[in-house]
């Protein structure tokens, strides 16, 4: 069987009997859509066909590209809208876009070309490097719109560039990083060459007034590294000497100062070694350690950042008139109609008013599978529409959104410091004092026995080399990497004690609906009673709860049809007219007051059971049952593999919770438990030395998961913004909390190890340095590397194996069915 012909423009198959070609290069090619040909004859047509000679791999197909509406596009030429991305330098307007279909340096040199061919294009320059592109344009000669509009001609989309602000800030941060290490690097090779001459090693001939020159050239060339480059370290040990905090900065100001006061002072009398190229050295390597150590950390904490940027920045907002009309996202408020097409992001939280589709939770919760949402099911801010077009009613945007306050309690968690972090700190700085005064005795005990330019390099040595910056990175790298990864698989940690507790639990307590079961009730059967229809009480049932909007309603669905002067009388049912006919729904004995008739006995069966009736007599059973989650049953099973003590508590009917127990193999159930029977019994627990863990569905369980030692509440049926829980389960797999379990113990163990080689290093570098076998520029290789292996050691969390789960194999139309 032969192969299709490849498309002459992106390389896909080109479909049999396809009449789509363009003559380039003077042969005709063939391609395999409409798009590519459109693409490729505006790419001849521009004078620009030898874009094909120089391009290494094919171009982006055009219909795989995000497609932009010309409105969105027009919309950009608003001056209110170009005020956030656009630049004006008088007649002249910059922007920075996004470019996306790029695959080589061809597709840069196309861009630049083709915009260049533009009326009142000033300049188009591309970095390949990250996709952006830099245009000026006259304002008075072209718009926007139609600049975009030619690169999305020619197969490409381009967006505005923003960036957050924290992503920005880190950008910033970084650049100033590199320029003091720069410099650093720079300073010290010269420095170096200009001190070699110096040393008495080199023999040379040199007259006093060069040696004089070199030593003024080395103080000169090292004054920039000291005030601009090491200006971090000075500004940080002044601010923990006031806060009487001592602190690794203090340690390296004191090295870096005092070396280089001790060089001054040999070049202002012309006697003695000067130290400026230890100083340099040292400076270079300590920076070099810190950014390296800050780019490994900042892969973890970008992890949030990114969560900011899921949200889209314009939508279309539907008016009273039904009329479609695309606002920037700082124009959407609570009640506002917004039309979400399929592929978009949503960009606030909200109601489905109007659409069937599959919802892409996996950035906020980690569920990989696209979720099934219908009418009346919530949809939150900066998840995927998938496959249908819907109309969401706003109830929720900016601040107030699950994603902003997801962000908000990871942050949290990452900025709490739990017990073994505060104790590492805590020995960091009574390992400074020791240090300090072993570094007086030391120094005092070399200057007398040898003589004083020995002590100094000794006190040099010593003070770089046992500065902590490994014991103050040991723990909360650790901690910050864990967070991020646990947020990924879909447990938000919003406190910093939770990971370190983890490994202290030996009792597991559960609560059922909502968190073991899925917490939504469905309609499993319909008993009619002799000369009764099914279908006709069920309509009816619908009409009556359609009024309702309590949990057992959705399990009957909408009608169209609703009943008239619906009463609700909580605890016990429903009252309603269909079609003039007066009914109840809910517990027999409620029903049967509605006639003469006595109530029937509730069937011995599983489920709940809620009876229609009117005043002649019952009409219908309806069996309403919760469902189990599927993966209850494993999440219960590797508690108990794990020594784990598994009690179900909850409020349910006692028979009902025992069932659920003894098909789950749990030991120890309890049913009928009220909030403060719940909390009693934690607390009982509590004072018989157990370690409780609670996960609960946090409506009902507020109480007890605030005092359970560490509470885990479901993310589905909580306010995440409110919520009293130490962490909340984003994800609807229970299987996460196992996977908890196990990161909680590979953190502990990496903290321990960080801990132990800080510590060893420390102490196994102090006597070294002391006896004069460690020179200053070798003590600051030393520290800078241990620094780094412990950040390296703490990145093995960010490789976590992901459980295997088994996706729903049902249709989005069966889901709903």
């Amino acid at each position: 069987m032969t192969q299709p012909a490849p498309c002459y423009h992106c390389g896909e198959p080109v479909p049999s009997g396809s009449s789509w070609c363009s003559i380039i290069l003077s042969e005709q090619r063939a391609m395999c859509c409409p798009g590519c040909q459109a693409v490729a004859d505006a790419i001849v047509a521009g004078g620009l066909e030898s874009y094909y000679t120089h391009r290494t791999e094919n171009s982006a197909n055009p219909e795989a590209l995000p497609r932009a509406l010309q409105d969105e596009l027009e919309m950009l030429d608003r001056s209110d809208v170009q005020q956030r991305y656009v630049r004006s330098e008088g007649d002249h307007q910059q922007i920075e876009l996004l470019i996306e279909g790029i695959s080589c340096a061809a597709c840069g040199w196309l861009i630049e070309k083709r915009l260049a061919q533009m009326p009142g294009v000033i300049e188009a320059t591309l970095n390949l490097g990250n996709n952006r592109l830099n245009l000026s344009w006259g304002a008075a000669d072209t718009r926007l719109s139609a600049l975009l509009g030619e690169i999305k001609r020619i197969g490409y989309a381009a967006h505005p560039y923003e960036p957050d602000k924290a992503s920005e800030q880190i950008a910033r941060e970084n650049r100033q990083y590199l320029r003091r290490l720069g410099l650093a690097g720079l300073m010290f090779m010269q420095v170096m060459m200009a001190t070699m001459a110096l040393w008495d090693g080199f023999n040379q001939d040199l007259t006093q007034e060069m040696a004089v020159t070199l030593r003024w050239a080395a103080l000169l060339m090292t004054t920039p590294v000291v005030l601009y480059s090491c200006a971090p370290f000075f500004r940080g040990g002044w601010r923990d000497l006031k806060n009487r905090r001592l602190s690794m900065d203090v340690s390296v100001s004191m090295a870096i100062g005092s070396a280089y006061g001790a060089g001054i002072w040999a070049t202002l009398t012309n006697s003695g070694e000067i130290y400026f190229d230890s100083v340099t050295m040292f400076a270079f390597f300590l920076l070099a350690g810190r950014y390296l150590e800050r780019r490994a950390r900042q892969r973890t904490v970008e992890s949030t950042a990114k969560l900011v940027n899921l949200l889209p920045p314009s939508t279309i907002r539907v008016d009273a008139q039904g009329q479609p009309q695309r606002i920037m996202l700082d124009d959407v408020r609570p009640g506002d109609l917004l039309e979400i097409k399929p592929g978009e992001s949503i960009p606030a939280d909200g109601i489905i008013t109007r659409g069937v589709s599959s919802i892409d939770e996996s950035a906020l919760s980690g569920e990989y599978l696209p979720l099934a949402k219908q009418i009346g099911d919530q949809v939150t801010a900066g998840t995927l529409n998938v496959e249908g077009p819907l109309q969401i009613r706003v109830n929720a945007v900016g601040t107030e959104t699950r994603l902003s306050a997801i962000v908000r309690l990871l942050e949290r968690a990452q900025a709490d410091k739990p017990r073994l972090a505060q104790l590492a700190d805590q020995v960091a700085q009574y390992f400074l004092i020791t240090v300090l005064l072993a570094i007086v005795l030391v120094g005092s005990a070399w200057w007398w026995l040898v003589n004083g330019e020995t002590a100094f390099w000794i006190i040099i040595a010593m003070l770089v080399a046992t500065c902590p910056c490994a014991l103050s990175l040991a723990t909360p790298t650790a901690l910050t990497t864990a967070t991020g990864s646990l947020q990924k698989l879909g447990l938000l940690i919003t406190r910093g004690h939770v990971l370190e507790g983890l490994n202290k639990i030996d009792t597991v307590i559960l609560d059922k609906t909502g968190t073991l079961t899925e917490g939504r009730m469905t309609l499993e059967r319909i008993l009619p009673f002799p000369g009764h229809d099914g279908e006709q009480a069920l309509l009816q049932a619908r009409m009556i709860e359609s009024r309702s909007e309590h949990p057992i309603a959705r399990a009957f669905g909408r009608s169209a049809a609703q009943a008239d002067s619906v009463t609700s009388h909580p605890g016990l049912g429903l009252e309603g007219l269909c079609n003039d006919q007066l009914l109840r729904i809910g517990k027999p004995g409620y029903v049967a007051e509605l006639g003469s008739w006595s109530a029937p006995a509730v069937p011995d069966e599983p489920g709940q059971w809620l009876l229609l009736g009117d005043a002649q007599g019952p009409i219908a059973w309806f069996v309403l049952n919760d469902r189990l989650r599927t993966d209850a049953g494993q999440l219960i099973r590797q508690l108990r593999d794990r020594g784990l003590r598994v009690v179900l508590l909850s409020g349910d009917h006692a028979p009902v919770v025992e069932r659920m127990a003894h098909n789950l193999g749990i030991e120890e159930a309890i049913g009928n438990a009220t909030p403060a029977d719940k909390l009693a019994f934690v607390q009982q627990l509590q004072d018989q030395g157990a370690q409780v863990l609670m996960l609960g569905d946090g409506v009902n369980d507020v109480p007890v998961l605030a005092s359970a030692n560490i509470s885990v509440a479901m993310g589905e049926a909580s306010d995440l913004a409110k919520t009293s829980a130490d962490a909340v389960l984003l994800s609807s797999h229970l299987q996460v909390l196992s996977d908890t379990f196990t990161v909680a113990r590979r953190t502990r163990r990496i903290m321990i190890q960080n801990l132990f080689w800080a510590g060893a290093y420390n102490a196994g570098i102090l006597p070294l340095a002391a006896l004069g076998l460690v020179s200053p520029a070798l003590a600051a290789a030393g520290m800078s590397a241990s620094s780094l292996l412990v950040v390296l050691n703490a990145l093995r969390l960010s490789r976590l194996p992901r459980s295997t789960r088994r996706p729903s194999s049902k249709p989005l139309q069966e889901q709903f069915a």
